[in-house]
């Protein structure tokens, strides 16, 4: 059984579609390795190139344990000549990742939202510099607002991020409109292309508003979101899942830094 909605008219019908998903998750693969097992040897070597290339920070680098990015990218499927929109990309630890993996001829767009200069400081200039990541543009802009064409995409990701649809930042407003926001995922992908999101596991039934007072969102309402606006839920994996992760706890807190129970999901644009 596959139920799809179509042009919710804010939060309270995103909760209302929470009542479908159950429904719409029999179509899911039920495998977690299920879309991943058409990757090529070229994609995958490429992935691991990347991750071992010799460019890459220290401070990057750091991360690969926590972050698992080899596995993230092959469950992804970002492939060489790839076009690659990596929404809120943050100081461009993937976006170098991303970089390297569609090669010279793909195209990657590192967006981040204006007011995000105030704590990202010299980051990205910094890992622009010198033309360095030459197939990269940075782009700023809401999350409501992504600077793309029409169908011009050929995978979407937003990594750590979908909760900060609700959350409003001391330096301004919010960062974008819900129904908006999605509708602009499904607009920039080409017909058939994926969106990955990866994000901090709130408790299941936590209100929109974790996303503002502990950085989490429930992965139920980032399904509910993703598939009102057309994009049919194809693979999860729990590749970075953990069971002792405290969902009250906020996810720049020590004790849970680096070690939060994250969910990944797999979406693909229909026609």
């Amino acid at each position: 059984m596959k139920i799809r909605i179509f042009n919710y008219g804010g939060i309270g019908a995103i909760l209302a579609a929470l009542l479908v998903v159950s429904c719409a998750q029999d179509d899911a693969p039920k495998d977690a390795a299920t879309a991943n097992n058409n990757v090529t040897a070229t994609t995958e070597n490429a992935i691991k190139e990347a991750v071992a290339s010799n460019g890459r920070s220290e401070e990057d680098i750091a991360d690969d344990e926590s972050r698992k990015p080899f596995d993230v990218l092959t469950f992804a499927g970002v492939e060489p000549g790839m076009t690659v929109f990596e929404i809120e990309a943050g100081r461009g630890y993937y976006t170098e990742l991303l970089s390297h993996v569609v090669g010279k001829d793909g195209r990657v767009y590192m967006q981040n939202p204006e007011s995000f200069d105030a704590f990202l400081g010299d980051a990205v200039a910094n890992r622009l510099a010198d033309n360095r990541l030459a197939n990269v543009t940075s782009t700023k802009s809401n999350f409501d607002n992504l600077e793309a064409g029409d169908a011009s995409v050929d995978l979407v990701t937003w990594l750590l991020g979908p909760h900060d649809l609700f959350f409003t930042p001391s330096t301004g407003g919010a960062l974008g409109d819900v129904e908006k926001t999605y509708a602009e995922i499904f607009r920039i992908l080409k017909p058939g292309g994926r969106f990955v999101v990866l994000d901090h596991a709130a408790a299941p039934g936590s209100p929109v508003e974790s996303g503002h007072t502990v950085h989490r969102i429930d992965p139920d309402l980032v399904r509910a979101m993703a598939q009102g606006a057309g994009l049919e839920l194809i693979d999860e994996s729990d590749v970075l899942r953990r069971s002792d992760d405290d969902y009250s706890v906020h996810v720049f807190d020590e004790s849970v830094r680096r070690k939060t129970d994250r969910f990944l999901m797999k979406f693909r644009r229909l026609p």
